[in-house]
């Protein structure tokens, strides 16, 4: 395990944001009809994971994607460890229920091997494209007096935007009532978000109303549930020329305190 992301005793009790306070709940996919891939991940993703299947949209006028590639992005992403999340047998059993749900041949396992050393929620989206950000002595002072912090993991989260992938929503410590990952943003120069995640499965097409059903079953009975605690003691800027980051690399690692 690196020091990137280790996982806190159980006996630690940081206290965390909650829904109240984050978008995770108004952001939810409308499971009243049965879940369509929509456009954003027709394009951005399903060419990645189904790329023979009817519904890609391989490119769009004004946008900079060509079969889901794009320029290279750097982005700030908080990085998640694969070995530390399928140490939890929480997210193992919540995993389980995936396996055994009815559209489970519409996820794309084979995508996991491939991503698992880059895991992440991305916290300021685009910090440059083309060529890597430069940090300031400013921004860097700011992570340092920051410092170390904890985010729980939680499951399981479906949007809608990129409607066709599950992801795990990441609840940030609260500080003396500080959003610490809005603490980050604004070290950038960032306005305030409310929604970080951890993208995990694609799925490779649509799904049926009785499949919808049992993800909907599924994403409200494990909703809020904690599946992994992390101190978070770096952040990295990443580069990626894809959204499902199969090429990415890391290019700055951050420390956060001294």
């Amino acid at each position: 395990m690196t020091d990137a992301a280790l996982a806190s005793p159980v006996s630690a009790a940081p206290v965390f944001c909650e829904d109240d306070g984050l978008s995770y709940r108004r952001s939810l996919t409308d499971f009243t009809t049965p879940l369509t891939l929509d456009d954003s991940y027709r394009m951005a993703h399903l060419p990645l994971v189904a790329p023979e299947h009817p519904g890609v949209i391989p490119r769009r006028e004004g946008k900079f994607y060509e079969m889901g590639r794009h320029p290279a992005v750097y982005s700030l992403v908080l990085p998640v460890e694969d070995g530390a999340l399928r140490a939890s047998p929480d997210f193992l059993a919540l995993e389980a229920e995936l396996k055994a749900a009815p559209f489970a041949g519409k996820i794309a396992w084979d995508i996991l091997p491939r991503r698992q050393d880059r895991l992440h929620a991305t916290v300021c989206g685009t910090l440059s494209l083309a060529e890597p950000a430069a940090i300031s002595a400013e921004t860097r002072e700011a992570l340092r007096t920051i410092g170390p912090f904890t985010v729980e993991l939680r499951g399981l989260f479906s949007g809608n935007v990129n409607r066709g992938r599950l992801y795990l929503p990441v609840y940030p410590e609260k500080r003396a009532g500080r959003n610490t990952l809005q603490e980050v943003q604004a070290a950038f120069g960032r306005a305030p978000g409310d929604l970080w995640l951890v993208g995990l499965y694609n799925f490779s097409d649509d799904l049926d109303a009785t499949e919808t059903a049992s993800l909907a079953d599924i994403v409200t009975r494990w909703w809020g549930k904690p599946l992994l605690r992390l101190t978070v003691t770096e952040l990295q800027v990443m580069g990626a020329s894809d959204d499902l980051v199969l090429d990415a690399h890391v290019e700055t690692v951050l420390p956060l305190g001294a």
